[in-house]
Order: C-alpha cells, then structure tokens, then sequence
C-alpha cells in the first residue's frame, strides 16, 4: 500500500508537470526556464500555490492574486496522472519506460483536445522511446511489432489523403504508427477499435445534443490515445476473451 500511496504523488507531481508543458508548448515558453504563473494576469506563483490538487481547492479554483478562474484541466490532469501511475504500477508494467509513455500520452490527450494539434515534439520522443525500447527488448515477434506500426500508419494515412485531411490529421497518422511499436500485435487491434467505438459514440452523442454537427472536427487523438491506455491495461484479457468465443 505504502508504494501505491507514494506513485499516486509522484503522478500528481508529474500531473502539475504536465499541465505546464501542455501551456508553454502552445505560449512558446520555454518548459525548463520560465516559471510558473497566472495565464491571466502574470502573477509568478509560489511553491504553495503549486500544490496539486491542493492548491486548486483552496484558492477556489481562482488565482490569488487577479481572482481570474482557473481551468479545470489543472486538477483534472493531475488526479488522472496519478491514477494511471497507480494503474502501471498495480499491472506490473514496466515502470520508467511505461511512466514515461503515459505522461507523454496525457500531453498529447490534452493538446489535442484544446488544439487539434498532435505536437511533434511529444509525438517523435514517443516515438523513439518505444522504438529504442522495442530494440533492446526484442523477441521472435518484433517483426509483428514493426508489422503493427506500419499497418496501422499506412491505414490513417490512406484515410488523410483519402479525405484530404479532413477525416483524420497527420499528426493521427504518427500516433497510430507510435501505438503499432508500443502495443505491437495483436494489442494495436484492440486500441484502433477502442478508439473508432469511443470515437464513434461520443460523436454521436454530441450531435444529439446539439454540440457538433456532421460537418464539425472533432479531434481523435483523445480517442487513440484512451485506446492506447485500454490495450495497455486490458488488451491481452480482451484478446484471449475475444479468441475464446471461437474455440
């Protein structure tokens, strides 16, 4: 328990880490330099004003000093943080190397969400990240891991040109070729279909309620990057769940 308790921190320090990469990445600050501060109003923050979680419910979800609302994508970040720390760690999965993907992925979820936008400078450390680690951890079925990440590229990217981008990004491309290295076969087959149901209805439900349209963009990665956390978790039960239905 004492080690669950002790990752669950770390992921809500790495959580408020995130949250400020996801900012400065899109501000252009630089993300080791500049510190901390209220996007409204400047106001540089101090080490008690950075709490995770902690901060955000004290100050009322509002900067101390403009009183200016502060999202709740703050909070939000650094308690799921911490969950899928804890989710790693309870999975026994490789833990630098799993750590490391996953708060790569958050970025990604949450960059994408607000700006439908795959930033390449989490995409290809990502990328190199699992290809380096799929390297040194080879096995006879590496040729099917390599196989999985191009199948799946070669897909999207059919679809991008296909749709002269309008159905999928480029930056969606990268992403499936980054799951095919990181889940490798068969797992990459439960991320993709994860992601197309969960794409599919949160679409639908969203143009029943009137918030989009069926001309309206919605951005995938979210969805790609919650099928990628479904796989890692659960994708070899599902697998042997799914096979089992036919023997």
């Amino acid at each position: 328990m004492f080690y669950y308790a002790l990752i669950f921190l770390f992921g809500l320090i790495m959580g408020s880490f995130l949250n400020a990469v996801i900012y400065r990445l899109d501000s252009g600050e630089s993300i080791v330099k500049s510190r901390s501060h209220c996007p409204k109003c400047g106001h540089v923050l101090a080490w008690y004003e950075l709490v995770p979680i902690f901060s955000f419910v004290i100050q009322g979800g509002k900067c101390r000093e403009c009183k200016g609302s502060i999202s709740w994508q703050y909070p939000m970040v650094e308690l799921a943080t911490a969950i899928l720390f804890v989710l790693v760690l309870y999975y026994n999965l490789p833990l630098l190397y799993t750590l490391t993907i996953s708060s790569l992925l958050m970025v990604i979820f949450v960059y994408d969400l607000k700006h439908y936008i795959i930033p390449d400078k989490i995409i290809y450390p990502a990328i190199l990240v699992s290809g380096i680690f799929v390297w040194q951890h080879a096995t006879y079925n590496i040729q099917y891991t390599i196989y999985a990440a191009i199948g799946a590229s070669v897909f999207f990217a059919a679809m991008f040109f296909a749709s002269r981008g309008k159905w999928m990004g480029f930056g969606d491309v990268k992403l499936a070729f980054f799951m095919g290295l990181f889940l490798g076969w068969p797992n990459i087959l439960v991320g993709l279909f994860a992601a197309f149901m969960l794409g599919g209805i949160i679409g639908m439900g969203l143009i029943a309620y009137g918030k989009k349209t069926m001309k309206s963009q919605v951005p995938f990665g979210p969805f790609l990057v919650t099928g990628t956390f479904i796989a890692m978790f659960l994708g070899d039960k599902i697998t042997e769940w799914y096979l089992s239905l036919f023997i």
